[in-house]
Formats: C-alpha cells, structure tokens, sequence
C-alpha cells in the first residue's frame, strides 16, 4: 500500500508542480491584457474583450495555481497554535482538515461538471457585449479543482505516511 501512496504521491506531485510553474508566469499574460486595455481606452476605441479576457485568465491563474500552492503549503493556517507542534502532531490535524477539503472539493467538481456541461449542451456565452462562449473557462475550473483534488488526497497520503514514520 505504501508503495502505491508513495508512487501516487510522486506523480501527483511532479505534475502539479510543473502546472504550478507554468501558471506563475501567467499573471504577466493578465497584466499584459489589461496593460492592453489601458492602452486602447486611452490612445483607440476602446476594446470590448480586455476585461473579460483578464477576469478569465485570473481565474485560470487561481484554479490552476492552487495545487501548487497545496502541495508547497502556501495556504494560510493559525501558527499561533500549529507553528509549535510536532510533525506528527501537524500530520494529525492535516489528516482530519483535508478530508474536509477531499469533500469540498467532491462537491465543487460535481457542481463545476453540471456547469460545464450545461456550457456545452446549450452554448452558453457570457451576458456582455462581447458575449463569449463559457465553456473554456469552465472546463480549465473544472480540470483546476480536479487536479486540486488529486492534490489532496496526495497531501493525505504525505500525513498517513507521518503518522506510520515513513517517508513516501
């Protein structure tokens, strides 16, 4: 069991962290479409896609960034108790709150495929002038809480090994 925990672990981890990479660089693709949007209100006509466009790419950029930031424990926990405890102590509490985020996470898939799906069996587009279509963006939100998911259960495994004294 511990060698397919082990296993598991190293891919999970290997693929969100090279996604987690990729995706720090994508704030400068947000930047540079609303740099573009500035530029445009100020010089042209103003674009009608700028800010749509930089409101999906930050949503690519959260979703998709946020196994990364799991797997590196960038999420903010109360040190004021946590920072004092011991490995396994940490791994205890880890344990019980991902378990939590597993079910959350089960919840906001399921929700995001429904929603998804609708996208595509309806062709549903954005309320706005320049009224595009959903679908791109739910697809990468639901491949994002997947692999955020799949992060999880990775950081379980990463606490069950703790707690046994094995290194995964």
């Amino acid at each position: 069991m511990m060698s397919f925990m082990g296993k598991y672990v190293r891919i999970i981890d290997a693929i969100n962290y090279r996604m987690g990479r990729i995706m720090m660089y994508f704030i400068f693709v947000m930047v540079a479409i609303l740099l573009w949007s500035s530029i445009s209100k100020t010089f042209f006509l103003p674009s009608l896609w700028t800010l749509e466009m930089a409101q999906f790419a930050m949503v690519a950029y959260y979703i998709l960034g946020g196994p990364y930031a799991l797997q590196k424990g960038a999420n903010v926990r109360m040190d004021l108790f946590y920072g004092t405890w011991s490995d396994k102590r940490k791994a205890q509490v880890d344990a019980i709150t991902v378990l939590f985020l597993i079910f959350y996470l089960g919840v906001m898939l399921y929700g995001a495929y429904d929603s998804t799906s609708y996208s595509f069996q309806y062709g549903e587009r954005s309320p706005t002038a320049w009224r595009p279509y959903l679908w791109p963006i739910k697809v990468v939100m639901c491949f994002g809480i997947f692999m955020m998911l799949l992060q999880s259960i990775s950081e379980l495994f990463k606490d069950i090994a703790t707690l046994k004294g094995v290194k995964l």
